[in-house]
Formats: C-alpha cells, structure tokens, sequence
C-alpha cells in the first residue's frame, strides 16, 4: 500500500492518522511542496490518478483511490477494526456528515486564512477584510459545533473520522489566527482529549516539522 502524501496537506493528515490508528503498514511517498510554488510541477502519478490533480491518493495493489473521504471509508471496510466509524446506519450516517462539515462547511473559511496568509509573502499586502470574515465565520461554526457536542467525549460517541477531520481542520485554523476560545469549553475539552491519541500527536508533530522545512 503507498499514499501519496503532501507535507502540509490537511486532508493527507487525515488519511495517515486513520493508517497510523488502524497500525496499517503502508509506504509514504512524499509529493514535493513549496511555499512559493505550491505542488508545482505536480507529481505526474497524481496527476494521472486523481482528476482533480491533489494529494492523497492512495495505491494498494490495483486500486488506486483520491479524496481522503473515500480513502477512509476503504480502509474501515478493509480493515474494520479498530472502528472509526459508528456501526449502527443512522449514527454512520450522522457521523459521515459530521466529517464534511469540518471538509465543506469549515473548510472553506480556513482556506481563505490560508491563501491571505500563509501563501502572501512577507512585505505585500494582505485583504485584512477577508481575513476578519474568515475569522468570524470560523467562531461561528465553532459556537454551532460547541452546542452539538454537549457532553459526549467525542462528536460520534466514540472516535471516529469526524474528529480526525474537525482536530486538524481546527488546529489549522488556530495557526492561522483563529483559536477556540473562553466561549468553547466544551471544544477545548475535546480537542485535548483527541490530541491525547498518539496517532494525533505524530501527526501535529508532522505538520509542525514541515512548517519549519
């Protein structure tokens, strides 16, 4: 099995916590990344595989899969134990749109803060009103998402795909500027509690060395 993996990719780190909880051997191939140029010249094998040209892809055997969602749904029915999504269908279901909220609804702002950013180099001017939004809309979504939670440990029960993609789309957003705060108890709670999990803590540890690169 090899995965096609991006250095600061958010929706790579998802895949690999999801092969490091499972303890999946698998081989990393590291697709080149810059600041300045991005995935530029893109990596001819992804481009070939994933019509949307973008990290992960995953290769096992004859089956090559993209889109971090649908590689994580093969590697549960694969390799089903130990579960990272909820057995009963309605909960499945339930915990399978919690993990596109944090793709399609959070995402999105966090990608603003990435392009104002993170990809605007040092010296030139940045949107600041966009950045503002972005930041307010991501204290929305976190003041909805503290309500969901109430008091369960993790967003599906137990921990699942869901809090792997909100974990790493918030810890994302915190690097950019947009932390949780003294409103979120609830959320700071759990996101201590997932980034407890070993699996998390490489990953973080991961991320924060290829920022650093």
């Amino acid at each position: 099995m090899k995965l096609y993996s991006g250095p600061l990719s958010l929706f790579t780190g998802k895949v690999r916590i999801v092969l490091d909880e499972k303890q999946i051997p698998y081989e990393l191939v590291p697709v080149p990344f810059t600041r300045t140029a991005g995935y530029q010249p893109k990596h001819p094998f992804v481009v070939a595989k994933n019509p949307k040209q973008q990290v992960p892809v995953l290769q096992d055997g004859d089956l090559t899969i993209y889109d971090s969602t649908v590689i994580n749904e093969y590697l549960e029915d694969r390799h089903p134990e130990p579960a990272l999504f909820p057995r009963d269908a309605a909960a499945k279901a339930r915990c399978r749109q919690a993990e596109a909220a944090a793709d399609e609804l959070l995402f999105p702002h966090v990608l603003e803060l990435i392009r104002e950013i993170f990809y605007t180099p040092e010296g030139r001017p940045r949107d600041e009103e966009r950045i503002a939004a972005a930041r307010r809309a991501i204290v929305d979504h976190y003041a909805t998402l503290e309500a969901s939670l109430g008091d369960a440990r993790y967003l599906c029960g137990d921990f699942s795909v869901a809090d792997i993609g909100y974990f790493l789309t918030i810890t994302f957003a915190t690097n950019l500027g947009a932390p949780l705060g003294d409103a979120h108890p609830r959320l700071e709670a759990w996101y201590a509690r997932v980034f407890e999990r070993p699996s998390v803590q490489r990953e973080v540890q991961g991320l924060l060395a290829a920022t650093q690169a």
